[in-house]
């Protein structure tokens, strides 16, 4: 397995954002998916970023670090969002190496923590990350806050 940024020019790029919507989108914002990936693909910024996890030529997962997750906390930065592995490939410590990539990735752009929501149970506190306070989203619901150091 080998983990890509997803970049322009870059192989994986239109399949990468196919597989981002087909996980986390809806029928309707395809658009959203596909403008956001194709801009962080060209920016000279260091966020947003978009990753995907290859084995053999397919995609089996995925993360992105951004700016903001959609969420009430924008004092925190920068978030690790859109953590998936395919089923297939899960139980293989798979999300784990995501989860190292993404540290590892904010700490090379100099940033001490990197922060999550989400509304899994036990499954980060295995790798980790500290349960820190919640997250309220635009349609009021909220979800709890991770936070880890990246080692700087």
């Amino acid at each position: 397995m080998k983990i890509v940024e997803l970049q322009k020019g870059n192989e994986f790029l239109e399949e990468g954002i196919e597989v981002f919507w087909n996980v986390w989108g809806t029928e309707d914002n395809y658009k959203f998916y596909e403008d956001c990936i194709l801009h962080s693909a060209e920016t000279s910024g260091d966020l947003p970023r978009f990753y995907v996890a290859v084995d053999n030529g397919n995609i089996i997962g995925t993360f992105a670090i951004l700016r903001n997750d959609i969420n009430s906390r924008q004092d925190l930065c920068p978030w690790l969002a859109c953590l998936f592995v395919d089923k297939e490939y899960r139980g293989q410590e798979i999300g784990a190496k995501l989860l190292e990539h993404g540290l590892s990735e904010a700490a090379k752009k100099g940033y001490k923590k990197l922060y999550l929501t989400t509304d899994l149970e036990n499954y980060y506190e295995k790798y980790g990350w500290e349960h820190n306070g919640v997250a309220y989203g635009p349609s009021g619901g909220h979800l709890k806050i991770y936070q880890k150091s990246t080692g700087i």
